[in-house]
């Protein structure tokens, strides 16, 4: 028995034969170390799409076979058996198969930069932003991620009015680029004598490393400052000029680091953060124009936008770009299963609404 094939199943060839050239292209040999490199990597990445693929198949010819097979008495029981259960799984590999086959965003393989600023609310939000800066610490060490401060301003009563941290593990930044926005507290600060809750607020960016690939910076278009370092930072501080400014020109970027113990770490460093916020305001554009007709801020970084807010006193944090909202604030501040639990809430909804477009 013939039966029609589905647009769906067209595609799905057409995926499984782009892995086949992949193939027959590296076999042949390629010359070129950037080509081999991107053709070893695509083939790869769509070596376990086409596994899902073929077991998609092999389902769904089963499923046919069985169907066949309910017109012999004999074989009706067995074969109604085998043809229910292969028509259960067929959605769910499906559904499998189309996330697999999202355009996937170049930057979620990359280590990230976290830039932490203390907002609205005085000393209050340099707390906050302390509270933050622990809570993305806490998520680091149970990643196994490496967390490393380049930059950091303290606050006289603790906390910090900005922060700066290079962040490198496996697939950091598509774990934290939904965590760029304004981040709000609603508490009931140490000199409060009366009790009253107090909103303050921190601003959270989040950029991809940028790699030499990514981005060609001219050394004419640079100019580097050095200074002393000022406040907590060891011996150094104040005595010699291991401190340094660098501003990309045309851009008007600037970056600094004063965290290293050598002038040579602390260019390098800044450096790093300078080429991730040139890198980081381009994909931005670029991500405007794709966005500008979508309605949800999920996965769009808005710098401006309120995305969370942490309740002390009911415990609870409330996600509010996809109305999540959960009693788990000492776990999610702690970096815990809490926070995981909305990174992966907004990996979702970012991932339905990819497939709604890519469906439209």
């Amino acid at each position: 028995m013939s039966v029609e094939k589905s647009k769906f199943d067209l595609k799905l060839e057409q995926v499984k034969e782009k892995l086949q050239t992949l193939e027959d292209k590296l076999s042949q040999g390629i010359d070129d170390n950037k080509e081999f490199a991107k053709t070893s990597k695509e083939y790869s990445d769509l070596k376990p799409v086409v596994e899902a693929i073929d077991e998609y198949f092999t389902t769904k010819s089963n499923m046919e076979q069985a169907q066949e097979l309910l017109k012999d008495p004999e074989m009706k029981e067995l074969a109604e058996m085998e043809y229910h259960e292969a028509k259960h799984q067929l959605p769910e590999m499906e559904d499998k198969i189309k996330i697999m086959l999202l355009p996937k965003d170049e930057a979620d393989e990359k280590n990230a930069i976290l830039e932490i600023r203390a907002g609205t609310g005085g000393d209050e939000a340099a707390l906050f932003a302390g509270n933050l800066l622990e809570m993305y610490r806490g998520l680091a060490t149970n990643k196994g991620w490496r967390f490393e401060i380049t930059n950091v301003n303290e606050a006289e009563v603790g906390g910090v009015k900005e922060a700066i941290v290079e962040i490198s593990g496996q697939n950091v930044f598509s774990q934290l680029k939904y965590e760029s926005g304004v981040h709000r507290v609603q508490r009931v600060p140490e000199t409060e004598t009366q009790g009253r809750v107090h909103t303050s607020a921190a601003t959270v960016a989040v950029m991809p490393e940028a790699e030499d690939i990514d981005i060609q910076i001219d050394p004419k278009d640079l100019r580097i400052d050095t200074f002393r370092a000022s406040g907590a930072g060891g011996q150094h501080v104040n005595k010699t000029e291991s401190a340094v400014r660098i501003t990309h020109i045309p851009t008007n970027t600037v970056a600094e680091c004063q965290d290293g113990r050598s002038q040579l770490a602390n260019k390098d460093k800044a450096m790093k953060t300078l080429k991730a916020r040139i890198y980081d305001a381009e994909r931005q554009k670029q991500e405007q124009a794709r966005a500008a007709d979508r309605k949800s801020k999920v996965g769009t970084g808005d710098r401006s936008a309120r995305i969370r807010t942490y309740n002390y006193p009911q415990g609870r944090i409330s996600e509010h770009r996809i109305n999540l909202t959960l009693y788990k604030l000492d776990d999610a501040l702690a970096g815990g299963p809490a926070l995981q639990e909305i990174i992966d809430a907004l990996t979702a909804e970012e991932n339905l609404e990819k497939l709604a477009n890519l469906e439209a």
